[in-house]
C-alpha cells in the first residue's frame, strides 16, 4: 500500500528525468557511474588503501568487506520483504541503457554501498572525499535518472548506507 502510494507519487518524476537519458552525455556519463558502481570501483579501493596508505589500512579494507557484506545481506532481505517493482518495469517508455541486477527495487543496493563505503573510508581519509563525493552523486542519480530506481529507493538505500558506515566505525 505504501509502495503503491509512492510509485504514483514518484512515477511521473522518474518518467521525466529518464528523458535526459536519452542524451548520449548523459546515458554515457550515468551509466559507466551505474557500472562502475556494480563493485569494481570498490573492490579496487580495498585492494589500493593497504598499498598507499601501508598495511595498516588493510584493516580498513577488511572492515569495508565486512560493511558490504552486512549491508548486501540487508538490503537482499529487504527486497525479499518488499518486493517492490523498478521504475523500468512500469508499462511506458523508459529510456534503459544498463539492465538492472535484480527485479526488486527497493532500496537501492548500489547508492547503500556508495554513500557506506564514503562515510567509512572518508571517516579514516577525509583526503579522499574529493573524488568519492561526487562519485558517490553519480551513482544516486544514475539509478533515477536511468530508471532502475525511485528516488525513494536511492534515500533509503543513503539512509542504510549511513547506518551500515556508522556502525562499522562504532566497531573500530
Amino acid at each position: 500500500m505504501l509502495f503503491a502510494a509512492l510509485t504514483r507519487l514518484e512515477l511521473p518524476t522518474i518518467r521525466r528525468v529518464n528523458r535526459a537519458n536519452r542524451l548520449r552525455s548523459v546515458s554515457l556519463l550515468l551509466g559507466a557511474a551505474s557500472r562502475l558502481g556494480d563493485g569494481l570501483v570498490w573492490y579496487l579501493l580495498m585492494i589500493a588503501l593497504p598499498f598507499v596508505y601501508g598495511r595498516q589500512e588493510l584493516r580498513l579494507s577488511l572492515a569495508m568487506v565486512g560493511c558490504g557484506a552486512a549491508s548486501t545481506l540487508a538490503y537482499k532481505a529487504i527486497k525479499a520483504a518488499t518486493r517492490r517493482q523498478r521504475p523500468c518495469a512500469e508499462p511506458g517508455d523508459m529510456t534503459l541503457t544498463v539492465a538492472p541486477l535484480d527485479v526488486f527495487s527497493f532500496p537501492s543496493g548500489h547508492t547503500l554501498h556508495a554513500v557506506g563505503f564514503t562515510l567509512l573510508v572518508g571517516w579514516f581519509h577525509p583526503e579522499l572525499l574529493w573524488v568519492m563525493l561526487p562519485f558517490t552523486g553519480l551513482v544516486a542519480a544514475s539509478r533515477v535518472v536511468l530508471g532502475l530506481h525511485y528516488p525513494s529507493d536511492v534515500l533509503a538505500g543513503a539512509a542504510l548506507g549511513t547506518g551500515m558506515a556508522a556502525l562499522t566505525i562504532a566497531l573500530l
